[in-house]
């Protein structure tokens, strides 16, 4: 009897062991030591943050229902034994999420030891790195402001983008109100403790298409001591960033981090400037737990975006149309708490507050130009008047011949105010685990937009100089340009429930959904024509399991729904008979349609001691369908105009693999990613293709035609090794297959190549307290691009070429050459 019951509780300690490690995310740390100073808590391969926990006895657990596990940091008053285990969010709240075991979807984190390890202030870089799926494009032409996409859906802070990935911060989302835009330049970098990327997962809310990036920042109870980082190297770069943390007594936790940088870029006007805060003042006491932080960052950059492919031909800094500047400014306090009501109820809530400002400076080409009077502007055909502000038609400043540009300026200022609650419930049900997640959020917020166009000369370097001679309303049912005055008020609801029921010790399944009210609300501030009150309800289902074969290997499959709601940018530039300036000038607004997303996920996941380490792997497919897809439809021959509209159905398919080996002395990781992005219904569609018909000038898009800008096949290896106990090199490889261009829908010109580039980085540990890094980037000094589109050959001469007509449709955002790197670390 006393042999069956020690075999009893051997296999209950056995199954809270396997908890963490059948994931196919453990490197064998189950049992870390807690994290010393300055040095950020070492956790298994895929990096989620270890809770600690109080593991009842066996005994206990067959009498009385199971407690929640406690999540303590650091030591606790109590005697019992104490283990970790692995969590994952699965929901937006910031408290204790789900055990990996019973996550029915796909497992990708990040963390802060794996973002250090890029020596980048892009939270972006580690994300590129570390997760199979993950690829960036600079589209902007800054890599601060990169577009991240996953499965074929994308993050980007280009306001007009299709947003189709939801991004967190401690539980607030910080999609902007306007456009729904992610500004990643906004995020302090060196403040973040973990990054997972959730998929098959409505709770997220809007825009969780293809999931949602939830970022969990450091505090005084999981970072203690101080750390100042400095680095410098190629294009003028120098950074820095120091923070620190402590725990004052049992109760108190306060934390903060600095960061600063400047780059002067490989381009022409594509310097950056990066100033970041962030803080965080914590409070214990027993099982409750308040934080209240806060950030403030002030960024500008030079985005020079895509530049004519005979351009970078002869410069590779090159740029097209300049000045193209960006300044963006955020402030925001969060509240948060979370309160053991009981043994088995946990109550959380957060309430955040959200400022949020944008100027964009945009030099173009223009329709303007002299009117067949002499002494007058027009537009494009020589006799449409252009009007000044005062309703005037506009005197021509200019020398005859000038070529004239155009400067485009638009400013979004928006507050958002937000609250959300949520209560998990860990009872049993029918006499097996159950956990119960419900919660609801409410987002309120207010924008004002703005935009003018003030017309200029173009210099043969493609930088306009401004008159002072800005663009009023266009008397005509087609406006080429003019002032922009925007209220718009968004109220978005969310109610959602999951529920995960262990049928078995194996064998769990998952249900539950989110009901999404959205309001939408257009003002216009100069008229009544982008005038728009506009309502979205959705309710979005989700159902799935995991089973565990064997304890090294987990199965999982899942079905979801999400939606993402026309953003009131969206709203305010769909008509197609009066295309607008993109992210610039607004016109009447037809309704459009929700998005809604249907999504079908399965894999498996599995760990195995080696003798070289541990060994961590898995491998998914997933397959989401999109019905009435938002597009961005260009203008043919109006540089930077269009419109946006509902095409139909398109899919995204994949898979995934990603393989990982680690030991005290080797860390390595392989993964593939594939992704099939398609069309499912036919439309025509405007484009600056060479292909286009050259009567409508549209190019017809067929069923089964892939989208543009998603790369098929991704590659990435990556390794670190420890020479000595002091030394350690290391790095890694990154394969991105062709893409189609943007315009090129229909997928009849030639690809943009793929592209492979090599990385290497070392480190030296001087003393215990002080660290010398370097880092090559590009170490073959590859010249690729990361995007690219058609463009209007006709808008601008070739001035490169004496002026001739550019002949090349393609323009190309390129990627930055070789780098070096070198900085020191010194902690406290």
């Amino acid at each position: 009897m006393g042999k069956r019951l020690r075999g009893k509780r051997l296999r209950g300690k056995r199954r809270l062991l396997m908890a963490s490690v059948s994931t196919g995310l453990l490197s064998g740390l189950v049992f870390a030591g807690p994290a010393g100073a300055a040095q950020d808590e070492e956790t298994n391969v895929q990096n989620l943050p270890p809770v600690e926990v109080t593991a009842p006895s066996s005994s206990v657990a067959r009498r009385t229902p199971p407690t929640r596990p406690v999540a303590r940091a650091g030591t606790s008053s109590s005697n019992r034994p104490k283990t970790r285990i692995y969590v994952y969010p699965t929901s937006p709240g910031t408290g204790r999420g789900l055990d990996v075991d019973k996550v029915a979807s796909a497992i990708n984190a990040v963390d802060a030891n794996q973002i250090r390890r890029t020596g980048s202030l892009n939270v972006t870089d580690a994300l590129r790195d570390n997760i199979a799926g993950v690829n960036i494009s600079e589209v902007t032409g800054n890599p601060f402001q990169p577009d991240v996409e996953f499965h074929g859906f994308i993050a980007s802070p280009v306001t007009g983008a299709p947003q189709g990935l939801a991004v967190y911060q401690n539980g607030v989302r910080i999609n902007e109100a306007f456009s729904d835009a992610v500004n990643w330049d906004l995020i302090p970098t060196a403040a973040i403790r973990s990054v997972t990327l959730v998929t098959n997962n409505p709770a997220f809310g809007l825009n969780a298409l293809g999931g949602a990036i939830n970022l969990q920042m450091k505090d005084g109870f999981t970072y203690q001591g101080a750390e100042l980082d400095l680095m410098g190297g190629s294009f003028g770069r120098v950074q820095g960033s120091a923070q620190w943390g402590k725990q004052v007594d049992k109760n108190y936790g306060v934390y903060a981090a600095l960061e600063g940088l400047r780059d002067n870029g490989f381009r022409n006007f594509s310097q950056s400037t990066v100033r970041r805060f962030y803080s965080d003042v914590g409070y214990k006491e027993g099982d409750s737990e308040f934080h209240v932080n806060m950030g403030l960052a002030k960024n500008d950059f030079g985005a020079s975006a895509t530049v004519p492919a005979e351009l970078l031909d002869k410069y590779w800094g090159a740029t097209y149309t300049t000045p193209q500047t960006t300044s963006n400014r955020v402030g925001y306090l969060n509240f948060t708490g979370k309160v053991d009501a009981t043994p088995t109820w946990t109550l959380e809530g957060t309430a955040h507050v959200r400022r949020y400002e944008q100027k964009l400076v945009d030099g173009n080409p223009t329709d303007v130009q002299e009117c067949a009077i002499a002494g007058l502007l027009c537009f494009g055909d020589d006799t449409m008047e252009a009007n000044g502000t005062d309703g005037v038609q506009l005197a021509n400043p200019f020398p005859t011949g000038t070529i004239l540009g155009e400067i485009d300026r638009s400013s979004i200022r928006s507050t958002t105010f937000g609250v959300s609650g949520q209560a998990t419930n860990t009872d049993q049900l029918f006499g097996h685990d159950n956990r119960f997640v419900m919660g609801t959020s409410y987002d309120a917020s207010v924008t004002r937009y703005n935009a003018t166009a003030e017309i200029g000369s173009m210099g043969e370097n493609y930088v306009v100089s401004g008159s002072g001679v800005f663009l009023g309303a266009t008397p005509t049912t087609d406006p080429v340009a003019g002032p922009v005055s925007l209220r718009t008020v968004n109220q978005y609801n969310g109610l959602y429930a999951m529920d995960t029921f262990n049928v078995t010790d194996a064998f769990a399944i998952t249900g539950g959904g989110r009901f999404n009210l959205a309001r939408i609300m257009l003002e216009d501030q100069l008229g009544t024509s982008l005038n728009g009150d506009h309502t979205f309800t959705r309710f979005n289902p989700v159902i799935g399991g995991t089973y565990k074969i064997t304890p090294e290997l987990t199965a999982y499959a899942g079905y979801s729904e999400a939606n993402r709601v026309p953003t009131p940018l969206e709203l305010g530039c769909a008509d197609p008979v009066r295309p607008c300036m993109l992210a610039a000038f607004l016109v009447s607004d037809p309704p459009l349609k929700q998005v809604v997303s249907k999504t079908v996920e399965a894999g498996l996941r599995g760990t195995k001691e080696l003798n070289i380490g541990s060994l961590g792997w898995k491998v998914g497919a997933f397959r989401a369908t999109n019905y009435d897809d938002i597009v961005a439809v260009p203008a043919v021959g109006r540089t930077g105009f269009g419109y946006f509209s509902n095409v139909g159905r398109t899919r995204r398919q994949g898979l995934e693999a990603d393989v990982n080996i680690k030991s005290s002395t080797l860390q390595f990781q392989a993964s593939y990613a594939f992704v099939d992005a398609r069309y499912l219904d036919a439309f025509a569609l405007s484009s600056e293709s060479p292909f286009r018909d050259p009567v409508t000038e549209t190019i017809q898009v067929l069923p089964g035609n892939q989208l543009p800008a998603i790369p098929r096949h991704r590659v990435k290896v990556g390794i670190d090794y420890n020479v000595t106990d002091v030394w350690k090199v290391g790095g890694n490889a990154l394969f991105v297959s062709s893409q189609y261009f943007v315009g090129d829908e229909s997928n009849q010109y030639s690809k943009l190549p793929s592209y492979t580039v090599f990385n290497l980085h070392t480190s030296y540990q001087v003393t215990k307290n002080f660290q010398l890094y370097g880092k090559i980037d590009n170490i073959f000094d590859k010249r690729y691009a990361t995007y690219g589109q058609f463009f209007d050959r006709g808008a601008l001469p070739n001035f490169s070429n004496g002026g001739a007509d550019f002949t090349d449709p393609r323009s190309l955002s390129p990627a930055r050459p070789r780098a070096f790197y070198a900085g020191m670390r010194v902690t406290f």
